[in-house]
């Protein structure tokens, strides 16, 4: 090996060292390493390809971090790890084999990656995001709200406890979510359809990659019910208007009630929906 190619590997090793084990295909051009070079490391298992454009240097066990961080790079464009894999990075919830969750700035479509799982977002702004052992993530707060429409209940909520004990997050920072005013708001809501002898929904029911507060399947209706933490918060606003029109694309009518609709007007609710869920069983 030239003095050349000696500098090279030195450079890409520091590289690597701060990343996790990992570097990208720019970084190593930049290093001064040719396209015949990366191809010459890769046959002589010094390289590693990980995904297209990125590299792991010297072996493939990597942390979770260097998977994450992989992911990340591969994505590129301002995408940063979220939901499940931010919530594993942030120690809210174990880490786990599989896909790594990436969330890109923006509601345009991106090409499938094997071992990512990629989520869109317009209301990803950059302080929503930092970086944590130099890995681009979502911030805690954010985290959490991902979450909560990606895992079980109870995972979700081992995850909130966790990032209170760490004190990622505090009680302001959450507002009433995610226990008393999800479970205050389940427990008005079945109320208000008892009372009203109206069908029972199914509750937190799970529709493709995300979960629903309540769900008529034979009507195709679902019901999303809005607690105080949406009050002025225009990025969960859009989020779920988002959401609610990938749902309607699927075939489901979706209506939203707040804290109030539920608790004071449910005579005016319970009416709105008897007229969608008899007129969609009689069709």
């Amino acid at each position: 090996m030239g003095e050349k190619g000696a500098n090279s590997d030195r450079l890409i090793a520091r590289i690597a060292e701060r990343q996790h084990g990992v570097v990208t295909t720019s970084q190593l051009w930049r290093a001064g390493i040719t396209k015949d070079g990366v191809s010459g490391r890769l046959r002589a298992g010094r390289l590693h390809r990980l995904h297209r454009g990125v590299y792991a240097v010297g072996h493939t066990k990597l942390s979770f971090e260097g998977r994450c961080l992989a992911a990340a790079l591969a994505c590129g464009g301002g995408a940063v790890v979220s939901h499940r894999s931010a919530a594993a990075i942030w120690r809210m919830i174990p880490s786990a084999p599989g896909p790594v969750d990436i969330t890109f700035p923006t509601a345009a479509g991106r090409k499938r990656r094997a071992g990512i799982a990629i989520h869109r977002s317009s209301t990803l702004i950059a302080g929503a995001t930092t970086r944590r052992s130099n890995v681009p993530v979502t911030r805690p707060a954010r985290t959490l709200r991902d979450l909560r429409r990606a895992v079980p209940q109870p995972l979700h909520q081992q995850a909130v406890r966790r990032a209170l004990d760490l004190r990622l997050v505090d009680e302001a920072s959450l507002g009433r979510e995610p226990d008393l005013t999800r479970s205050e708001l389940e427990r008005l809501f079945l109320r208000l359809c008892r009372r009203h002898h109206l069908p029972s929904p199914e509750v937190n029911a799970r529709l493709g990659p995300y979960e629903v507060d309540f769900l008529w399947r034979d009507a195709a209706l679902i019901v999303e019910t809005d607690g105080f933490r949406h009050h002025g918060h225009r990025a969960a606003f859009e989020s779920d208007r988002a959401r609610d029109a990938e749902l309607q694309a699927l075939g489901f009518r979706v209506l939203r009630f707040t804290y109030r609709q539920v608790r004071d007007e449910s005579r005016s609710a319970a009416a709105s929906l008897r007229a969608l869920l008899h007129g969609s069983l009689a069709a």
